[in-house]
């Protein structure tokens, strides 16, 4: 076999240790390495017949001899699998004497020969990138940002009967971005961003809060007061899991690559967003008193009387107790109770766990304690809070 085959085939590389006590030459270690590995392996592993079909190439010996001992490096190649290989090596440590001298041969390592020439290509690849940028002129630099805005243009998606500016994923995706104007879902494109979709101006279009029934909703809104406004409508009208903000001070549409993915990393459910902005969950409070119901009221004061209790009641749509229960049995009492339940009060916190058995048995309203860190609540059910 030619040396250039010999190469083009090898994995790997076994790099081993020798120690004579005496001095040998490479004649002599190649010999050993040949004679006291004979018989200890399979016939398959057998050196002279693997260097026969060329599964192992030339074993190649360096040994240098001072003051009556020797010392030198031995380096075979092998074209055998990763356990073939290694049990290969492990071979030559068996081999006690070189002659007639004692001898200690230890392998150093086996080397895959794929991953260095790998590390070679990726370093001269960053050569060659680097070369490649070094020549690059701000002309050209410019005429690549044109291209590259030219493809974000085409990517953008009219959503609705608003025809309002999207992202070509918002109608297949389960979760959306809203942000605010056009400007803020190109520049989200630019980053592969290509779920938002721009509610364009504060007052929140009918296309967009009917969106938010059906998806897991993000705002992300501007770092100004503009932003703010646009947040406190969208959760007035439609339905937001989490809320995510510009830096103060900046809007969606002017942030960098990694501003935005900080943002969208730092999400926070809608729940703490509440009390900041003044939109209580409570609301839904003046709406039943407008259509003249006090039901609100009376569950409100249901839950004072149970405070400290541990316990929960269940109702009827005309306020009549159902059952009352423990807190912790009250997830398999609404389970296995009716679908005439029309309210739960309890002196607990409310789990998203509970949030989805109330909307299957169709309660309207969940008066606690508090409310844990719940994803998604649907839109029949009121929640309340103290």
């Amino acid at each position: 076999m030619g040396k250039g085959e010999e190469i083009s085939t090898t994995k790997y590389l076994i790099h081993a240790q020798i120690n004579a006590n005496g001095i040998v030459e490479k004649p002599d270690v190649v010999g050993a390495i040949f004679g006291q590995t004979e018989g200890l392996l399979s016939n398959d592993l057998d050196l002279r017949e693997l260097q026969k079909t060329g599964r192992i190439g030339r074993i190649k010996v360096n040994i240098n001899s001072r003051g009556g001992r020797s010392k030198g490096e031995i380096v075979i190649p092998s074209s055998l699998d990763r356990v073939e290989t290694a049990i290969l090596a492990a071979s030559l440590e068996t081999i006690n004497r070189v002659g007639p001298c004692e001898a200690y041969i230890q392998v150093s390592k086996v080397e895959d020969v794929r991953a260095v020439k790998r590390r070679k290509v990726v370093d001269r690849a960053k050569e060659l990138y680097k070369g490649m940028m070094e020549e690059v002129t701000p002309e050209s630099l410019k005429m690549i940002e044109e291209v590259k805005e030219a493809m974000r243009i085409h990517e953008i998606t009219e959503f609705g009967n608003e025809r309002l500016p999207a992202g070509p994923n918002v109608t297949t995706s389960d979760a959306i971005l809203v942000v605010e104007g056009r400007a803020d879902v190109l520049n989200l494109l630019k980053y592969g961003v290509k779920n938002a979709i721009a509610v364009e101006g504060v007052s929140i279009p009918k296309t967009v809060a009917e969106l938010t029934r059906s998806k897991t909703v993000t705002a992300f809104v501007d770092g100004d007061r503009g932003g703010e406004l646009i947040l406190k409508e969208l959760l007035q009208v439609g339905e937001v899991d989490y809320v995510t903000r510009a830096p103060r001070g900046k809007e969606v549409e002017d942030l960098e690559k990694e501003e935005v993915m900080v943002a969208l990393r730092d999400k926070i459910p809608v729940e703490q967003m509440y009390h900041d902005l003044g939109v209580k969950v409570e609301k839904i409070e003046e709406k039943e008193k407008e259509k003249g119901e006090d039901k609100l009221q009376v569950l409100k004061n249901v839950l004072k009387e149970l405070e400290g209790s541990g316990n929960a009641e269940i109702f009827d749509d005309a306020l009549n107790i159902l059952k009352e229960v423990k807190v912790e049995n009250l997830y398999d009492e609404l389970k296995n109770i009716d679908n005439h339940t029309y309210a739960v009060v309890f002196d607990g916190v409310i789990s998203q766990r509970l949030i989805d058995i109330a909307k299957e048995k169709g309660l309207k309203h969940i008066v606690a304690v508090r409310m844990s860190d719940v994803v998604k609540k649907p839109a029949p059910i009121k929640v309340i809070t103290r």
